[in-house]
């Protein structure tokens, strides 16, 4: 009963609402997760669960040691299961509509400073296919913003060299062209003349990245890519593509661009999203004038 329900949750998020795989991987789990709790509580049908073994699980989640903001995920993905089940099979969901959402952490989004970011474009200079492809790909991911599961979805007809836009496919399936300055052009340019004809070896597909193989270019490919990065720059500390993402957004805020446009580049549906970043450059300023000021 409880897989069947599941089943007909996935392909209604995967369908309807067009929840990209990443997503309908993540809610799956925490609901498998959710499963076996009922299952080692006793409870074999989803109609069962109350309010009571709804917190006992989020006590449990606690115990684990997780985020406030992995719980409330988890919250989320549970909460949306059995609304579908409600809407659909009459299934009682009050359990998970009555429970509240952890207060969030106050956590910034890390970013490069500009000093930072030179030092990763410099790691990565030369002219020979790997280097070509790995600026290309940095300069990409900084010029966009664009997130790294759109950024591998880029096919060689969505980047229009002539203009200076490339054309991205956001979450919920939404559609956006993005600008890119004179810096990607030029990478970019070398990068589908010069190197991947090579990187290609004879395959034949139109991903624009590739890996050394020819094959289009994975997430976890990316994230190894940023990793050697630092490594080569001797840059202390973690990197994962989304950080470029929030260096991207805090640089425009820092220089004076408008919230509305750095929202819509950035594809938020929400400004309250793009909001956030606001906090970093208030935060850079405050921290500039602390170290700064004779009398501070």
């Amino acid at each position: 009963m409880n897989s069947e329900l599941l089943r007909e949750y996935i392909t209604y998020i995967q369908l309807e609402k067009n929840y990209s795989s990443h997503t309908v991987m993540e809610y799956s789990k925490d609901i498998d997760e959710f499963f076996s709790f009922m299952e080692a509580e006793g409870i074999s049908d989803v109609n069962d669960v109350e309010y009571i073994e709804a917190r006992l699980y989020i006590t449990k989640l606690y115990d684990q040691g997780l985020s406030r903001t992995t719980i409330s995920r988890k919250i989320s993905s549970i909460r949306s299961f059995f609304k579908f089940c409600n809407a659909k099979f009459d299934v009682n969901d009050q359990a998970f509509r009555l429970l509240h959402h952890p207060k969030k952490e106050e956590r910034l989004p890390a970013f490069f400073y500009e000093e930072e970011l030179n030092l990763l474009f410099d790691s990565c200079k030369g002219e020979d296919p790997k280097s070509l492809r790995n600026i290309a790909l940095l300069e990409c991911l900084y010029a966009t913003g664009i997130r790294v599961g759109e950024l591998i979805s880029i096919k060689v007809s969505d980047v229009d060299l002539s203009l200076g836009i490339v054309r991205v496919m956001g979450k919920g399936r939404k559609e956006r062209y993005i600008p890119f300055g004179s810096f990607a052009q030029t990478s970019l340019e070398a990068f589908l003349s010069k190197s991947r004809p090579i990187l290609m070896k004879g395959k034949k597909h139109q991903t624009l990245f590739t890996n050394l193989r020819g094959d289009p270019i994975t997430a976890s490919g990316v994230r190894y890519i940023l990793n050697s990065m630092m490594e080569d720059a001797a840059i202390h500390g973690k990197i994962y593509p989304h950080m470029i993402r929030h260096t991207f957004a805090t640089h425009l805020l820092s220089n004076g661009a408008d919230m509305r446009a750095v929202q819509e580049l950035l594809g938020h549906s929400h400004l309250s999203s793009t909001q956030v970043y606001t906090h970093i450059t208030k935060e850079h300023l405050r921290k500039t004038y602390m170290n700064t000021h004779p009398r501070a």
